[in-house]
């Protein structure tokens, strides 16, 4: 299994390789959720980050992941749809890199999370596993064929295939890209981006953080890695725009701990000019050091890279009360709609695969309700958030994920409610 730093290795690299473009939120290059970045936000996209970022080697290829048994029936096999009794089964077909050394593991993880979504609302859905490998251009020829033959198409995963097909002008049923494809050209009218984005969380937090410390002056605490600046960097271009100041610190850290002499000079500069709360872009590791130099008074704002999970006998006094916003499925598994969906594997599968996994239920979900309701605009209570859909023939396909706000304490999370 991948440890969770060579996830988000992963993911950055196939970015830049394969994806070329997630909190939370590193996985293979070709996703870009590696970061707690790569698969999963725009231009650089999340999931938990690693303490360093060594360079990545593949894994070897990923054995079959157990989960319930579900047939995946053939196209010409398809059922009503419920409420319209005279119509054939919806075809959706999803498109994985299977075949991909390197991505093998998260797209099993979607795949898995896709398939737990389908077994528990199939009537009416025929669905078709086509796995692909590393290349844009196979990735092309299978879309092509999967869109002659399906009413729906979810996939491609890789950014880069995700790109290729966003310019290829090949884009002729509705699809749902699981990334993003960092472009700033237009994307396909019929095209819906659902990948989850680094970004996306650090804009939401700024937003929450400026609903609860109206006026308040902020200190943005980041690293130099990749996904660290991705984070700070969209936490600060949305505090700009609501008006708000702010100042950021970069911290040096080693092996994953921060230097020391950082944080007395951390230490020494609040006292001598103290904010009014701290974004951390950094993990659960680096904020336990941080808070334990300069105590844990201050409002303290972050994404799913500071999660330090559920465990209680492993929860931190020094978490205590700092607000994270990540997904329903890593911080709400009580809510009635996550337990309603089978836990993938055990905690060996990692924090960005069981991420992953919980973007295929909702992939399945999105793929479903536009199989009900064609050209509609809708919204759903997602594993992966709130989600609002509109797939408006005219002015185009648009997507908006609002995520959980939770207070950390005694190793559970507390849901906020906060606006956007």
């Amino acid at each position: 299994m991948l440890k969770k730093k060579n996830i988000r290795a992963l993911l950055a690299t196939a970015a830049i390789g394969l994806l070329a473009a997630c909190s939370s939120t590193p996985l293979p290059p070709d996703t870009g959720c590696g970061v707690p970045g790569g698969f999963c936000a725009p231009a650089a996209p999340i999931a938990s980050p690693p303490p360093g970022e060594p360079a990545y080697t593949p894994p070897p290829p990923a054995a079959p992941v157990q989960t319930n048994p579900i047939d995946v029936l053939p196209p010409t096999e398809g059922r009503p749809l419920a409420g319209d009794p005279g119509r054939p089964g919806t075809r959706i077909a999803l498109l994985l890199p299977l075949q991909s050394e390197a991505l093998a593991q998260p797209a099993e993880a979607v795949r898995a999370g896709f398939l737990a979504g389908y077994e528990r609302d199939r009537k009416g859905v025929t669905v078709n596993v086509i796995p692909t490998g590393d290349s844009s251009q196979a990735t092309l020829d299978a879309y092509t064929r999967a869109a002659e033959e399906n009413d729906i198409v979810v996939g491609p995963l890789a950014r880069p295939a995700v790109a290729a097909l966003a310019a290829s002008g090949a884009v002729s049923r509705p699809t749902i890209a699981l990334n993003h494809p960092q472009t700033n050209a237009p994307l396909p009218r019929q095209m819906l981006v659902v990948g989850l984005s680094l970004e996306d969380e650090a804009r939401q937090v700024a937003d929450w953080a400026a609903a609860e410390q109206p006026g308040g002056r902020a200190l943005v605490l980041t690293g130099k890695t990749a996904w660290q600046q991705r984070l700070s960097g969209a936490f600060t271009a949305r505090w700009a725009q609501l008006g708000m100041n702010n100042s950021v610190v970069e911290l040096p850290s080693s092996e994953g701990y921060v230097d020391a002499n950082a944080l007395a000079d951390l230490r020494a500069r609040m006292q001598a000019d103290p904010p009014q709360l701290v974004f951390a872009a950094l993990d659960a590791v680096q904020l336990r050091q941080v808070r334990s130099a300069i105590g844990t008074s201050l409002p303290t704002y972050g994404t799913a890279s500071i999660n330090p999970g559920r465990d209680p006998a492993s929860s931190a006094p020094e978490l205590a009360g700092v607000r994270i916003l990540d997904l329903p499925w890593s911080v709400q598994p009580e809510h009635p709609l996550v337990a309603s969906y089978p836990r993938w594997g055990d905690t060996s599968n990692g924090f960005d695969m069981q991420r992953l996994y919980a973007l295929g239920i909702d992939a399945f979900r999105i793929a479903r309700e536009l199989a009900l309701r064609p050209g509609a605009a809708f919204e759903l209570d997602g594993v992966t958030g709130r989600l609002s859909v509109n797939m408006d023939a005219g002015a185009g396909a648009s997507f908006r994920r609002v995520e959980t706000g939770t207070v950390y304490r005694d190793g559970a999370f507390e849901a906020v409610a906060f606006g956007r």
